[in-house]
């Protein structure tokens, strides 16, 4: 069987799996922290030819860290201005099904703080301890996010982070993170044409 024949075989295995559709043109780059994926996925969005909608899921608000706010800066000043930006801290699916259209390229940067938004969104002035299970919303929004992926005509960059390869964590709110984040990865992972892996700033090919 040729190499291209056998990752379609197995891109449609693992979509029937997740039971979830595969997305024509969908690039899914994970990386830890600082490997370059977002760089990576600029790059591609740039390559592409093709005008761009940029959607941010982290929220505007970066008052009381400094840290995360240089970060935000960062990514900004790296973009070319003529990209169209959207934040979207919660509604990931709504700002997808809005910006795409054919012959148009989405980068969406990026899944863990999107998570992480609809973990403690939903959950208001709960301590961390006190979250056991994602919120129904939660799962709401997963559902509509797959949908989105599903449905779109134009190019599709997300980009996500692999927390996944250290310990089990001690903390039940840190646990139930790395689960539903490796969860949402497998099923981007499975609706993708082509996956990458960035380590130290090089792309490993996963897939296509």
């Amino acid at each position: 069987m040729a190499s291209g024949d056998s990752h379609e075989e197995q891109r449609a295995i693992l979509a029937r799996q997740y039971n979830i559709a595969m997305t024509a043109d969908l690039t899914f780059i994970l990386g830890g922290a600082r490997s370059g994926k977002s760089a990576h996925a600029e790059r591609l969005a740039a390559q592409s030819g093709l005008p761009v909608t940029y959607i941010a899921t982290a929220g505007i608000d970066t008052q009381g860290d400094p840290e995360f706010a240089e970060r935000v800066r960062i990514h900004r000043e790296r973009r070319p201005a003529h990209w169209t930006l959207v934040e979207a801290p919660l509604d990931l699916a709504g700002a997808l099904l809005d910006a795409d259209r054919a012959g148009h390229c989405v980068l969406i940067d990026c899944l863990t703080l999107w998570l992480a938004n609809l973990l403690f969104a939903q959950t208001p002035g709960a301590d961390a301890d006190e979250i056991a299970a994602l919120p129904p919303a939660a799962r709401d929004a997963f559902a509509a996010f797959d949908a989105a992926l599903a449905s779109t005509r134009g190019k599709v960059i997300v980009v996500s982070n692999e927390i996944g390869l250290g310990v089990v964590p001690l903390g039940s709110v840190t646990r139930l993170y790395v689960d539903e984040l490796g969860r949402l990865n497998q099923r981007v992972a499975a609706a993708s044409t082509r996956a990458t892996l960035m380590v130290a700033g090089l792309p490993l090919a996963l897939k296509g």
